[in-house]
């Protein structure tokens, strides 16, 4: 990497734009973080692009601020993918081995790869990413790198993580209408995973949860391999939501009580304990800590019990031996973590990124923070001229890392 080469990620999230810029330092075999923005999200639901006007505007709102606090021109950057459309599918494929002496060639993978993509999915859906689980020679299995190994039949088993189509389009020119290129294309769960997991937690088995505003991203990694992941429709906006209709006041106050009185758990808190903001707000609205408990208690289990419900669809409810790692947003509520122990049965850690010179704090930047690294793990395999604008839905190298 070129000294002085920015490296930037865009968080299109439900609630906020959020935009983090790196750099390396010549001196440190880390990223210094130069330039941290978040400004209000407009025309997003639920993590999709529903205006792309609108996104644009907040896009380049927050690009021309990193650009005034980096003093940098920002000309293209990495971008995730959310949404509850975001799906993820397995295919095989199989070759004869090429060469006369059975050695297999990087030929031979490529073949075998392009055989494992050869499959019909809807026409309004598109595979962004294709993830080789396993290599197969000859009936033996498990294989993690087939390179330069000897036998006669090839295969592989994939992971293809793929969308749908508009809503790739939509945000891909929401990035573009805001006169940002678009270097790659990363589905935001596994951004979150790159951010806050490390690979022993990925060898021994690991989920993280990244709780944003209108949606929750949801990724298992098992011996070093993703092995499931989900987008779920309900997020920390929604904990506000039921705080307005449970106090029978407006969003803005909701968020307010939420962010400066909400509690996971109902655990230790009594309905004495009363909190009265009538004299602020000057309306009547008083109400107990344990009453607001109950509230964001009750969404929280919810989204544990959707958790709940995919580790076991995978057979691996109370099974992940590096437990679950909660990041996003919604990881920054009090006691979030004791309930998330009891509710998954595992034990639980809040995950913040870590590879950085200067600390970052905020478990909502996981997502940007993991999109800029995954840019520096991109660029050390190529040369900064590899760069080019444009949408790559094709990331080659993007999967490299999970692999052991």
């Amino acid at each position: 990497m070129s000294k002085g080469h920015l490296i930037t990620g865009i968080d299109i999230g439900t609630s906020a734009i959020k935009v983090l810029t790196a750099i390396k330092k010549p001196e440190e075999n880390k990223l210094e973080i130069v330039a941290s923005v978040s400004v209000p999200s407009l025309g997003v639901r639920k993590g999709v692009v529903i205006n792309i006007e609108e996104t644009a505007k907040s896009i380049r709102k927050a690009i021309e601020e990193a650009e005034r606090i980096s003093n940098h021109k920002i000309k293209e950057a990495h971008c995730g993918l959310g949404g509850s459309h975001v799906f993820v599918t397995t295919s095989q494929g199989v070759v004869a081995v090429s060469r006369a002496d059975g050695i297999i060639s990087r030929e031979d993978i490529n073949r075998v790869m392009a055989a494992a993509q050869a499959f019909s999915i809807p026409q309004n859906k598109e595979i962004l990413h294709t993830l080789p689980k396993e290599y197969i020679i000859d009936g033996e299995r498990g294989i993690k790198n087939a390179l330069e190994m000897k036998g006669i039949r090839l295969e592989v088993q994939t992971l293809n993580l793929g969308g749908f189509t508009p809503y790739i389009k939509n945000l891909t020119q929401a990035v573009l209408g805001a006169d940002v290129g678009i270097t790659d294309l990363v589905i935001s769960p596994l951004a979150a995973a790159r951010a806050v997991l490390t690979p022993k937690q990925k060898e021994l088995g690991v989920a993280v949860i990244d709780i944003g505003a209108g949606t929750t991203g949801f990724a298992v990694f098992e011996e070093g391999e993703l092995l499931h992941l989900t987008v779920i429709p309900v997020g920390s906006s929604h904990i506000t939501n039921d705080i307005a209709i449970g106090l029978k006041t407006d969003i803005e106050t909701a968020e307010r009580i939420k962010l400066e009185f909400g509690i996971a758990t109902v655990q230790g808190t009594e309905k004495r304990d009363i909190i009265d903001l009538s004299e602020s707000l000057g309306e009547n609205l008083s109400f107990s800590r344990k009453e607001l408990a109950e509230i964001i208690e009750a969404r929280l289990s919810e989204i544990f019990s959707f958790i709940n419900q995919e580790l076991k669809n995978i057979s691996r409810a109370q099974l992940l031996p590096a437990g679950i790692v909660l990041t996003g947003g919604g990881a920054s509520l009090p006691k979030i973590k004791d309930l998330a122990k009891k509710e998954l049965k595992l034990p639980v850690r809040i995950g913040r990124p870590e590879e950085f010179v200067n600390a970052v704090e905020d478990p909502a930047l996981s997502v940007c923070a993991g999109l800029v690294l995954w840019g520096y793990d991109s660029e050390i395999e190529n040369p900064p001229n590899f760069l080019k604008k444009g949408v790559s839905s094709k990331i080659k190298n993007i999967f490299k890392h999970f692999i052991p």
